[in-house]
């Protein structure tokens, strides 16, 4: 893969330039030296062949020879000649040595004549270079030093040229560079200034183009996703998504709950006589009071089962809970005045019949319908529910919750499981964290049992609180190899003593431990509080954690989030995952998911792989990573304990 270059193209040319001149001045400085000396070392050796032949022409005439001494010192002194001998094969005739001191006699010339008129004799000079007693002179050296001048005038000018020249390529490679750091966003429109003026334009076209891509394949996604398992005229769930969710949780172990249906009586005469728009206005009111109810309540399932029939999957809630929910939806229902023919005393019924794990899904269908009509039997609007031997009676209020939940705090907080996430090449992403507490009588209750009593008493924050600190802890102090993850409720984040706290800890944890660190956050609050905790998202993933998105895919939401908070991690929500490998709706919405994520670097795992069959489907598709029991079980990070119940 090509990497961009770390140097921007006007330094890179810049430097060029500089380079090319200062070698071209070095060459002819080199050059320059070397003439220079050739034509000090010529001169002299001219010079002193002058002397020479004068020498010889006066030792020719027998009276000359006589005057050597009286004339030919001052010729050698004004020839700076520091030593003369003539010789012969006889000897030393004549010899001249200077009074000039040299501190370094070894840079003296040395030359030796034969003499062409007196053969035999020979004339040995020392004499001293040329320029080696010059010093520098503005005066004479003013030319070169005007032109080295004009030179470097002229390169520091050409080099600001180049530059405002080369600004629009400049300003175009650093939008290259931040659209390559994924600010596409923000440098959708070039500056005018860009040159190549065509790249620029070009450049702006395409991420126009790509945007508008990605709106339409945003906007596709969501209409697969919204067509395959949302009713058009409610947007509650259709049936294909309740029957999905309802056939997962009852496949789930240590779950239990209740479903609940609601029927429009007379709904055929009433589209006889008003017809299809008054009788739509008359379900979406209903939809409209039963999605109300059901906000309180989390991982409830909504949907329009049949035309004039609605279901509600309500999990982990009590027997009576349940009654008092189907209490609650029965007096909403009453303050409705429904159109004729549809009798005000006579119009709406309930079934409802609870469920424990284990159970035939198409059993517990059977028995709500029952309830349903025994309901109708009674001839004005209520409900019934269906009478079964086996059911889940935990009659624990809100006050032994907040009594349990006080108890369990301050006696150093819930227990922590953990579960690997395994990529498809075998590596570890990440362990999350599973919190877990024991009631009175010492059973372990699991985090899907007690999240929403939590949510209840309003201990949301002291138990995200309790779980961060431990996770903190075990990261600092002990030897952790894989990264952790640890789930943070939505109301959590939305409180802000809770927020400055998490900032306060984190920002006291090196940056080396909170690379390992990730915090899950479940979808569908995110999403409907995406304005309130994206400033806090922001924090996370700028002081270092991983930000993942739990529960992908249990309710029908946008995915834009998911560029706009930087997400890393999306967990596809276990209910999707079950039995994917025989559902074709769950594969498309999979596929639809991992489509939204596919120009992008987030990775998406799945929740709940139970065995082979699914594990293979989910490859195929292009899941990243999976976690569930056909990966690893949970395992306690708490010291060995005696064995106790589990519920």
């Amino acid at each position: 893969m090509r990497k961009a270059s770390g140097m921007r193209l006007t330094n890179r040319l810049v430097a060029f330039v500089t380079v090319i001149v200062i070698c071209a001045m070095f060459v002819i400085f080199i050059g320059g030296a070397v003439s220079f000396r050739k034509l000090g070392q010529d001169y002299l050796t001219h010079y002193l062949d002058g002397v020479v032949e004068v020498i010889d022409q006066e030792m020719a005439d027998p009276q000359g020879a006589q005057s050597l001494s009286r004339w030919l010192p001052k010729l050698l002194k004004a020839s700076n000649v520091m030593e003369l001998e003539v010789s012969s094969e006889a000897g030393v005739i004549y010899s001249f040595k200077g009074l000039q001191t040299l501190n370094d006699p070894s840079i003296l010339y040395r030359s030796r004549y034969e003499l062409q008129h007196n053969p035999g004799y020979f004339v040995d000079m020392k004499s001293i270079p040329p320029y080696t007693e010059f010093t520098y002179s503005l005066g004479a050296m003013s030319s070169i030093s005007l032109a080295i001048a004009i030179i470097i005038v002229g390169l520091i000018w050409g080099m600001d040229w180049l530059r405002r020249q080369l600004l629009g390529s400049e300003l175009l490679e650093h939008r290259g560079r931040m659209i390559l750091a994924g600010r596409v966003e923000e440098n959708e429109i070039g500056d005018e200034r860009e040159w190549p003026a065509t790249a620029s334009l070009a450049l702006d076209k395409m991420i126009a183009e790509l945007k508008d891509a990605r709106q339409e394949r945003s906007r596709f996604d969501t209409f697969i996703r919204t067509h395959t398992f949302l009713d058009q005229l409610t947007g509650a769930a259709n049936r294909v998504m309740f029957d999905s969710r309802l056939q997962s949780m009852l496949q789930d172990q240590e779950t239990h709950g209740a479903v609940i249906l609601v029927r429009i009586a007379d709904w055929e005469e009433l589209l006889a006589e008003k017809g299809k728009e008054e009788a739509d206005e008359l379900i979406q009111d209903v939809g409209g009071i039963l999605s109300n109810l059901v906000q309180r309540y989390p991982d409830t399932v909504l949907a329009r089962y049949f035309d004039a029939e609605f279901a509600i999957l309500l999990g982990q809630q009590s027997v009576k809970e349940v009654k008092q929910f189907a209490n609650t939806m029965m007096n909403a229902l009453d303050r409705l005045s429904p159109p004729t023919p549809l009798d005000k005393e006579n119009w709406c019924h309930i079934g409802v019949t609870s469920w424990v794990s284990g159970e035939r899904r198409g059993r517990i269908m059977d028995e709500a319908d029952m309830a349903l009509r025994s309901a109708q039997l009674q001839g004005t609007n209520g409900w019934f529910a269906f009478k079964k031997d086996q059911q889940v009676e935990d009659a624990r209020g809100s006050v032994r919750w907040r009594t349990l939940l006080d108890s369990i705090f301050s006696s150093g907080g819930p227990l922590l499981y953990q579960q690997p996430v395994i990529m498809a090449d075998g590596t570890t992403l990440h362990r999350e964290l599973l919190s877990r507490i024991r009631d009175e009588n010492g059973m372990l209750i699991k985090a899907s049992r007690f999240l929403s009593a939590v949510e209840q008493v309003g201990f949301n924050a002291r138990m995200d609180q309790q779980v961060i600190s431990k996770t903190l802890n075990m990261l600092r102090n002990e030897p952790v190899e894989d990264a952790l993850s640890v789930n943070v409720s939505v109301e959590a984040l939305l409180d802000k003593a809770f927020v400055k706290w998490l900032r306060d800890e984190l920002l006291q944890t090196p940056r080396t431990v909170l690379n390992r660190l990730s915090f899950e956050i479940p979808e569908s609050g995110l999403v409907k509080h995406l304005d309130a905790i994206r400033p806090v998202a922001r924090i996370l993933v700028g002081l270092g954690c991983k930000l993942v998105v739990d529960q992908a895919g249990r309710t029908i939401v946008s995915t834009h989030y998911i560029k706009d908070i930087k997400v890393d991690i999306i967990k596809l929500h276990r209910g999707l995952v079950r039995e994917i490998d025989l559902r074709q709706e769950n594969q498309l919405f999979v596929r639809s998911m991992l489509g939204v994520c596919a120009d992008s670097a987030v990775q998406v795992v799945a929740v709940g792989v139970e065995n082979q069959n699914e594990w293979q489907v989910l490859k195929q598709l292009g899941v990243k990573g999976g976690q569930g029991r056909y990966f690893a079980a949970e395992l306690s990070l708490e010291k060995p304990e005696s064995p106790r119940k589990q519920k």
